[in-house]
């Protein structure tokens, strides 16, 4: 069973006050809250365990390196890679794609070549690219969604060209909270020779991944919104592409040998490891997989499924709210898997700041703005949202306590 007050527990954030109101927590897609085992790993690391890793031949840089790697194993189990050389530790989803953009463009790509995104990216998915556009003079194309929020897969038989080097997706939008058809996505790529890079910060927390089943080329997310520390991510590639990528970044721990003629350059994953990793983080992160893998994913998943069908049912019940992306109809009911963990509304003429505002001095922490997705915004036709977001330890009586907080809010305009 799915014990969600023994689990809160594990989570002693959750128990405190905000403006003298039980804190409810909705802001997951920016960032989760880390449970004990998380916190007491790393303190413990660092009180008995802190030395720099791949350096030294004394005990305790034996010892960290030992549980740096241990975690890169963890790592390539959760996600199925097939070898830890395909796992590289980067600061996050965010550096993970800048990395990609930066090699895959240097030697990959030439001007008048394209990359393919979509309308519902994180900037992060999208401005790595067009710096590239600047710089080489590659084309960035988008595939449109509909107006429910849906990706137009078909549009990829036009949009993919002979000049299409790379497509470049999101596993789940960080703000209509669709799940993409990944696999039917990276199918049609791979029928024409172009490889997949998948944007999994809000996949890799919500979905089961298998990266050898999905077949993707490259699969990034980070550690900060799965219940890990700030600071670490993963940037999964496939072997034969890391091998034909250059550095990212040039410095220590990535060289085989330096000399003023030239540089030769480590094997992977390190060759994309420049300087001194933050093996703490690494640990940490291994533990948050540890803990996600104890609940269970698919109760994890079945959890936050329930959670987004109830908030989106109560929500409903308002009047002049606008909720964005899929959703349940009437027609329809509620579809499992093609929305997951993210509700995004407005409500009437209220701005999403006001609504934001008010809602956190009840003691809600939601997000407003345009989430770092400006062009969905604008093929929206709106400023931002209002946003929440669920974890593994959301209840729903805090979806109720949001219903309550935006009815109380409605009365104020």
């Amino acid at each position: 069973m799915y014990d969600i007050e023994t689990i809160r527990q594990d989570f002693p954030i959750l128990s405190r006050q905000v403006y003298q109101k039980p804190l409810v927590y909705l802001d997951n897609g920016a960032t989760t809250q880390k449970p004990l085992c998380v916190l007491d790993a790393m303190r413990e690391e660092y009180l008995n365990v802190n030395a720099n890793v791949h350096r030294g031949v004394h005990y305790l840089s034996q010892q960290a390196t030992d549980l740096h790697e241990a975690a890169r194993e963890r790592v390539r189990q959760f996600i199925n890679a097939g070898k830890t050389e395909e796992i590289v530790f980067t600061r996050g989803t965010t550096e993970a794609i800048n990395l990609v953009a930066s090699s895959f463009c240097e030697s990959q790509m030439q001007a008048g070549d394209e990359v393919v995104v979509s309308d519902m990216e994180h900037h992060s998915n999208i401005v790595p690219w067009q710096l590239q556009a600047t710089r080489r003079g590659i084309v960035v194309k988008h595939i449109p969604i509909t107006d429910d929020g849906l990706l137009c897969l078909d549009a990829l038989d036009t949009l993919l060209t002979d000049r299409t080097r790379l497509l470049s997706i999101t596993h789940v939008s960080n703000v209509l909270g669709t799940v993409n058809p990944i696999a039917a996505v990276i199918a049609k790529a791979h029928a024409r020779g172009i490889p997949v890079l998948i944007d999994g910060a809000q996949g890799a927390p919500h979905i089961k991944v298998d990266v050898q089943q999905l077949d993707c080329d490259f699969y990034a997310f980070s550690g900060h919104k799965m219940y890990g520390p700030t600071g670490i991510g993963v940037l999964y590639g496939k072997e034969a592409w890391l091998d034909r990528l250059p550095p990212y970044q040039g410095g220590g721990e990535m060289i085989d040998k330096v000399t003023w003629e030239r540089t030769t350059f480590e094997r992977l994953p390190f060759k994309f490891e420049a300087g001194t990793p933050d093996y703490v983080a690494t640990h940490g992160l291994a533990k948050a997989i540890d803990y996600m893998e104890k609940v269970g994913l698919e109760n994890i998943i079945a959890h936050e499924q329930e959670l987004t069908r109830y908030c989106i049912e109560q929500l409903q019940t308002i009047d002049d709210i606008h909720i964005y992306g899929p959703q349940p109809s009437s027609v329809n009911g509620w579809q499992p898997g093609i929305k997951d963990a993210v509700v995004s509304f407005n409500v009437g003429n209220i701005h999403h700041l006001d609504i934001g505002t008010l809602l956190d001095r009840l003691g809600i922490a939601v997000r407003t703005g345009h989430h770092c997705a400006q062009p969905l915004m604008d093929r929206l036709g709106i400023s931002g949202t209002v946003r929440a977001s669920f974890a593994l330890y959301n209840t729903r009586e805090e979806v109720d306590a949001l219903v309550a907080g935006i009815r109380r809010v409605m009365k104020m305009f």
